[in-house]
């Protein structure tokens, strides 16, 4: 009863997480409520939004506010979008609600990431001040609100659902919702709220007024996910962290450069199990209550090519850039102002937080060859807005993912991958081959490129990835004394590792099968099989949580 009283108490506590028993108390204490109210769509509307918004105050406190102000401002502007007869005043009032909701996310996830870089380029002196700080705190007295400016978590996810909604209804694909809370459903519904997948309001508000639909399979499916979610995040990801991958990138200095080699792999392994973990749980969690969540992940390190892998990795995230950045630039067919507006700002943008004038004299030669190709070859004019629409597109990838050098370099690189790619494929003569030996190396070095990026994703500051890569090539010690060091201290780890991949890398029917077979299990073992899982992996890693790598996005 305790328990009980905490959990709904008004207290703030990282609780409600897919890995902690509190959040299945919760939600088995949801889904009772919901059985009863699920025929009223409007009342269930209503519920749903209530139990969101309770969840990320748990979660986030009070930036509850914030999520709520957000949701009246975008909903309000998402009515005087569909309702504007003139496309002038549709357009005035689109570019306002996409304005807001960037500067909101501006000021709460970059506001001293711009302010620190401002400093160093001009000498200033410059200090960030939290406002909503100021403003909170006298409304609701002194101390409501922390000085510092905090990111709210999943402030990135719910800002690119606010875009899309208004930009939707600016497109005639959707109509701005029926009523506030269908609207505000769709926006702060708990599985996706705070690390996605990024949901389309064209996909998720139709079935905010359709019946409830659970069938057999779709129980047995969701219980799979649910759990396989759970295997992905406790052991895959948490474990390998804590015993692994953290005690070699805490101190580098001390491995051999190849344990070094070996840390950044399993990094890969851990941040998909991570992530594709959480989404697995949140479309199982979803399809329990009648909601449908599209696929996140498609085995994305059985990718044969840069561009490969980034149709396989959070497509969600992919989606939403291609259709709401990419393709306004003008895509792969044509230029647009938007495409030399936008190379301008990250040509400055990228001095700006480097101070590096020697990228004016690269920029100066790329454009004098740009246009010296541009007049004597009049092809090359398609493709070179493509190259700059996708790098434009990545770039501001990596910094959606966070305020910091290293994510800039990391989406950089993987955009000058994709452009590269688009013209090796061309003439590469092993691009439809179906050889199993030349598609397990074309996978191993898209693993391997992905793998190499992800140093500037993991480590913090702008100089550890080149200090990290210069010690693993310098110290590289792979002696058979060596390997039996660390295989004796981390064997366990390292089998993990490799199950992890293998399973990873089997074949999709492979696994789609094994999901048919679980499905024929009577209902009762089923749930038996569930919580026999749930207790061997709490009991194997219950010291080894850690939270969700996608939460500070």
């Amino acid at each position: 009863m305790n328990r009980l009283q905490e959990l709904f108490s008004l207290q703030q506590q990282e609780s409600l997480l897919f890995t902690r028993l509190d959040f299945w108390i919760f939600f088995l204490l949801v889904m009772c409520a919901f059985v009863l109210i699920h025929q009223k769509y409007l009342i269930r509307s209503i519920f749903l939004t209530a139990v969101s918004l309770f969840f990320y105050f748990k979660t986030s406190g009070n930036f509850v506010l914030l999520l709520g102000l957000m949701l009246l401002l975008n909903y309000g502007l998402g009515l005087l979008v569909h309702r504007a007869q003139k496309l002038g005043f549709q357009r005035l009032w689109l570019t306002i609600g996409i304005t807001l909701n960037l500067l909101a996310l501006g000021y709460f996830k970059y506001a001293y990431f711009f302010t620190e870089a401002f400093n160093a380029q001009f000498g200033t002196d410059f200090n960030v001040v939290n406002q909503f700080a100021v403003w909170g705190n006298e409304l609701f007295g002194k101390g409501s609100f922390v000085d510092k400016i905090l990111v709210p978590i999943g402030v990135s996810f719910f800002t690119f659902h606010n875009i899309s909604y208004l930009v939707d209804i600016a497109r005639k694909e959707i109509k701005a919702a029926k009523n506030f809370f269908d609207y505000a459903l769709y926006v702060t519904y708990f599985p996706h709220l705070i690390a996605g997948p990024i949901v389309r309001a064209r996909d998720f508000l139709p079935q905010v007024n359709a019946p409830y639909q659970l069938s057999k399979y779709d129980f047995s499916w969701s219980l799979w996910m649910i759990g396989k979610g759970l295997l992905k995040k406790l052991i895959f990801a948490d474990y390998i962290a804590v015993q692994f991958i953290d005690k070699v990138l805490d101190a580098p200095e001390t491995y051999p450069g190849f344990v070094g080699v070996l840390a950044m792999f399993a990094y890969s392994l851990q941040i998909y199990a991570d992530f594709s973990g959480y989404t697995d749980m949140a479309i199982g969690v979803s399809k329990l209550m009648g909601f449908t969540l599209l696929e996140n992940f498609n085995s994305p390190y059985k990718a044969v090519s840069v561009g490969d892998f980034w149709r396989r990795w959070h497509k969600s995230l992919s989606s939403w850039l291609r259709d709401y950045l990419y393709i306004p630039l003008g895509g792969n067919q044509k230029g647009s102002v938007g495409t030399y507006i936008m190379t301008a700002i990250i040509l400055g943008f990228l001095y700006f937080i480097t101070g590096w004038l020697a990228l004016f004299y690269i920029y100066g030669g790329l454009t004098f060859l740009y246009v010296l190709l541009w007049q004597i070859y009049k092809p090359f004019r398609k493709v070179a807005v493509r190259d700059l629409n996708l790098l434009i597109t990545m770039i501001v990838g990596g910094l959606w993912h966070g305020a910091s050098q290293n994510f800039v370099v990391w989406g950089a690189m993987n955009g000058a991958a994709l452009v590269l790619y688009n013209y090796w494929k061309k003439i590469s003569p092993y691009e439809q081959s179906n050889l199993w030996l030349i598609r397990g190396w074309r996978i191993f070095l898209t693993l391997s490129f992905i793998t190499f990026t992800r140093v500037w994703f993991r480590l913090p500051e702008s100089w550890q990835p080149l200090a990290y890569l210069t010690h693993v090539t310098q110290h590289f010690d792979w002696s058979i004394k060596t390997w039996f060091v660390v295989w004796n201290t981390y064997w366990a780890v390292l089998l993990l590792l490799l199950l992890g991949f293998i399973t990873h890398w089997l074949p999709q029917p492979w696994k789609d099968a094994f999901v048919r077979f679980f499905a024929k299990w009577p209902m009762f073992l089923q749930a038996l099989g569930f919580a026999l899982l749930v207790f061997i992996l709490f009991q194997a890693v219950s010291d080894s949580f850690k939270a969700f790598v996608y939460f500070q996005f």
